[in-house]
């Protein structure tokens, strides 16, 4: 199960319709609504500042959140859309779905090296390059995976791990058909020199 769902912070919006929402906006937050999950849609606003810094920390889409609105139960939600300014690009509305734990959703998944020590490549002076620090995955909401983790040992130099090499936790799914290269073993800078890691090289690259 993945770490804390981080917190998504609002308040009920009173009234309803453009002119309620243009209110908000006026009063320094953003309106939005909350839908799905078997009840009714519930119209919300959030701090401008506070919803502008979770923006801009990325992947507001892709995170599984914690709602937190005063007065209702906590809910995990995804955002399906933030409706901007054509002109500033600054967030206007925000859409947010509600989620059933057995939900299949799509997320960003950190992955994690293990058992450097037990890799040859790089105890002869080889570099770990990561080429995808996280991947998306297919995931069930109820059961989301901290990490996916790749072991190192036995990886030479050269070697290039791609996502098929990687088993993923129990219930997830790779959102993609290819065999998407994850990192490779690159040689030291002298060796390369030589020509002697054309292959690790071609392989970060391919992204």
């Amino acid at each position: 199960m993945a770490g804390e769902i981080p917190d998504l912070i609002a308040e009920v919006r009173t009234g309803t319709g453009k002119g309620a929402a243009r209110l908000s906006r006026r009063e320094g937050k953003v309106p939005g609504v909350v839908y799905g999950g078997g009840a009714e849609p519930l119209s919300i606003d959030l701090n401008y500042n506070y919803l502008l810094k979770r923006l801009k920390e990325g992947r507001f889409l892709s995170k599984l959140w914690n709602l937190k609105v005063e007065g209702h139960e906590d809910v995990r939600v995804i955002c399906r859309g933030v409706q901007r300014d054509v002109v500033k690009d600054l967030p206007m509305h925000v859409d947010l779905m509600r989620l059933r734990r057995t939900s299949r959703i799509k997320l960003f998944i950190n992955v994690e090296f293990i058992n450097h020590a037990a890799a040859p490549g790089l105890k002869k002076g080889g570099t770990l390059t990561v080429v995808r620090p996280e991947v998306e995955l297919n995931v069930v909401a109820g059961d989301i995976p901290e990490k996916i983790t790749v072991d190192l040992t036995g990886k030479q130099i050269g070697d290039v791990i791609h996502i098929s090499d990687v088993v993923l936790p129990e219930g997830a799914k790779v959102t993609v058909d290819r065999d998407f290269v994850i990192a490779n073993l690159a040689a030291p800078r002298g060796l390369k020199a030589d020509g002697g890691d054309d292959e690790a090289e071609s392989a970060e690259t391919e992204e």
